[in-house]
């Protein structure tokens, strides 16, 4: 698609950024494609940001009752973005830590049909690593990693939140977490085939103020890796579950044959009846386990298939919405 043809929606979520958040709509480049949207997601901000927003020339506003989380502000910004007829969406924090004047660069791979989502990377470049506290620099590559394991792939910086998506992309997007979503959509996109690629850019490592998401470093860390967790459970059941069966099952089996061994030699299990029932204990739960994995594995077939039509229902309310659309409406909306 080139450029000129081109419907770009820039999506900012925001909660109590009046700071910020005008300066960040200002510097958008309206020059980067043919139509450029400014969409903000304000999720129930106490402070004066949406009015920073419209001050700003904010394109379109919806408005959260009340604080639901930067998850569920996303997933409300996509399906939004989508109904206003979007081709790229880009995500951008309202607080300044990016620029956006990377857009341009940020959504050229989509554009050469060299990836269906691409990712700002602030580790890609060691020139380019931003000015941050150690323990956030080591639990990004930590995570980063996890990721690359689960994945079998090599990304640098799987945290970051200045992203751009194809429209395929984001109506085959289906998240759960309500906290964050940075490393669900990893997970997501790439378990569906989806091709995404890693663009190095400047950022402020640190911004100003206190972060909205990692207000404390170690619960941040926990709760991510409960998300993490919870992905590898729903998009590889056979092994989460499987791997987990098997080990407890001949873990147990060989302990049981190590005794067997021994009680043919000395006819005696004393000093050792505890590891007798221990290892009973692990063969039943082995083979529980194993046949959970095999139903989970059988669920996951379904959840393939309901994805599917959710993608189509998607895709049609979309296109029924994009007719109906008022592109002159910018004043705030409430979602219940």
């Amino acid at each position: 698609m080139k450029r000129e043809n081109l419907h770009l929606v820039v999506l900012i979520p925001a909660y109590n950024e009046e700071q910020t958040i005008g300066n960040v709509i200002r510097s958008i480049p309206r020059d980067c494609a043919g139509k450029v949207d400014v969409l903000v997601l304000n999720d129930g901000s106490q402070d004066n940001t949406v009015l920073a927003a419209k001050e700003a020339g904010v394109d379109h506003i919806v408005s959260h009752n009340t604080n639901k989380g930067l998850g569920i502000t996303f997933r409300d910004g996509i399906d939004e973005a989508l109904k206003m007829g979007a081709d790229i969406i880009v995500n951008i924090d309202a607080d300044g830590q990016f620029n956006p004047l990377d857009i341009p660069r940020l959504i050229q791979p989509i554009l050469d049909h060299q990836a269906d989502m691409a990712t700002c990377s602030r580790f890609k470049d060691p020139r380019l690593t931003p000015k941050m506290p150690a323990i956030k620099i080591f639990g990004n590559k930590i995570f980063a990693r996890i990721l690359n394991l689960f994945l079998k792939k090599n990304y640098y910086d799987t945290q970051c939140g200045f992203r751009a998506y194809s429209k395929e992309a984001a109506l085959n997007l289906v998240l759960f977490g309500r906290f964050t979503y940075t490393q669900e959509v990893f997970i997501d996109l790439v378990k569906k085939g989806f091709r995404i690629v890693e663009v190095p850019c400047r950022v402020i490592g640190e911004r100003k103020g206190k972060s909205r998401v990692v207000k404390n470093v170690f619960s941040y860390g926990l709760k991510v890796s409960l998300i993490i967790l919870r992905s590898m459970r729903d998009y590889e059941p056979f092994k989460f579950f499987g791997l987990t069966g098997i080990f407890l099952f001949l873990l147990g089996l060989f302990s049981s044959f190590v005794l067997f061994i021994r009680w043919l030699f000395i006819e005696r299990i004393d000093p050792y009846l505890i590891v007798v029932y221990a290892n009973v204990f692990l063969i039943i739960i082995g083979v529980l386990l194993t046949i959970l994995a095999l139903l989970a594995d059988m669920l996951d077939r379904n959840r393939k298939l309901q994805e599917d039509v959710l993608y189509r229902f998607r895709k049609q309310e979309v296109e029924f919405s994009n007719r109906g659309f008022d592109k002159k409406n910018s004043k705030p909306q409430k979602r219940k």
